[in-house]
């Protein structure tokens, strides 16, 4: 343990290599977008969905990059067209997902795991083509699948901040018709709130929270930076604000952690060292959050078992005559 501590790098030293900052801050930025966005999904109970918008990016990607490379004849590795290929697709999927629900008796699940393995198997098809293919720029185009944290450039890091920002603006502008949505569905139909439109506008914004953390972290792993961070924020909330703020903080916090120590320790993947931080900050708030840990309720549990005994044995003490007590005939009479 002692060896481990004493090889890790410094911070220092971290922070002086570009190519270690720009893959802290790329997945901090990922982190904290998702975080703070996934809050509605795990809040309506459509996780999930999550899961069927990063493997729909997939085909997005390679679809845009086959687009940019063959007819445009531009440069098919540019963040720009790659996450507005991803953002198109995702948004496909979900509004595919949503429309079988509505027009067929399948539910949500069985709809989105339909749709998860259509697109998902497309995107397989396009990266066999692009490998077997002679196009410029397709070397390390398989890091789309599982990602690749060391590849993140500055102008990476500046197309996420921009394109998360605006996902989180959305979020602001919209956060009444969103909010009300996300908890009573049917007051906001009544009052007027297109359904359709808000649901549409919302999966939007996940499906950029996604997107635009495809190229470091891999849509395999991508769905644990939208769950586990609003997971383990429920633990300490009790209003939806403070929820979104401290998903987006855990989100951002364990994701840079979890690149530092990858970095730090080194020969150690990225992606999955950030999903086992954010695990154990899940695990933490499981444990330890005040009200609602697994401790604290095993407590209540034991507490209230106690006093539950003691009445019981109140009651039947109390019910119980004193033993070698007699009641004589006519005892209590004039």
């Amino acid at each position: 343990m002692s060896d481990v501590l004493g090889a890790l790098m410094g911070p220092g030293a971290f922070f002086d290599d570009h190519t270690f900052r720009m893959a802290f801050f790329g997945t901090a930025v990922i982190g904290l977008v998702a975080g703070a966005l996934g809050s509605f999904a795990y809040l309506r109970k459509q996780s999930l969905i999550s899961d069927v918008i990063s493997h729909s990016a997939l085909p997005g990607t390679l679809g845009a990059f086959l687009l940019a490379v063959v007819v445009l004849e531009v440069d098919g590795r540019n963040m720009a067209v790659l996450m507005l290929g991803a953002v198109v697709a995702g948004t496909l999927a979900v509004g595919l997902a949503q429309y079988v629900t509505r027009a067929t008796k399948l539910s949500i699940d069985a709809a989105m795991a339909i749709t998860l393995s259509l697109f998902f198997g497309a995107g397989m098809l396009l990266m066999r083509i692009i490998s077997n293919g002679a196009y410029p720029g397709k070397g390390g185009i398989q890091d789309y699948l599982f990602g690749n944290a060391s590849v993140i450039t500055k102008a990476d890091l500046i197309a996420s901040i921009s394109v998360g920002t605006a996902a989180l603006v959305l979020m602001v502008v919209f956060w009444k018709e969103i909010t009300l949505r996300t908890f009573d569905p049917d007051h906001s139909t009544v009052l007027g709130f297109h359904a359709r439109a808000i649901d549409a506008l919302m999966f939007i914004t996940i499906v950029i929270a996604i997107v635009i953390g495809v190229k470091a972290v891999g849509l395999v792993l991508m769905v644990a930076f939208v769950v586990t961070p609003p997971s383990a924020a429920r633990q300490w909330t009790r209003t939806l604000p403070a929820m979104v703020v401290l998903s987006g903080i855990i989100g951002g916090l364990g994701s840079g952690l979890g690149a530092y120590l990858s970095i730090a320790v080194g020969g150690v993947p990225t992606g999955p060292l950030i999903v086992l931080t954010l695990f154990a900050f899940l695990v933490l708030s499981l444990l330890l959050a005040p009200g609602r840990s697994l401790i604290t309720r095993a407590r209540g549990r034991t507490r209230h078992r106690r006093i539950l005994l003691r009445q019981l044995v109140a009651e039947r003490e109390a019910h119980i005559e004193p033993q070698g007590s007699t009641t004589l005939p006519g005892a209590g009479q004039s």
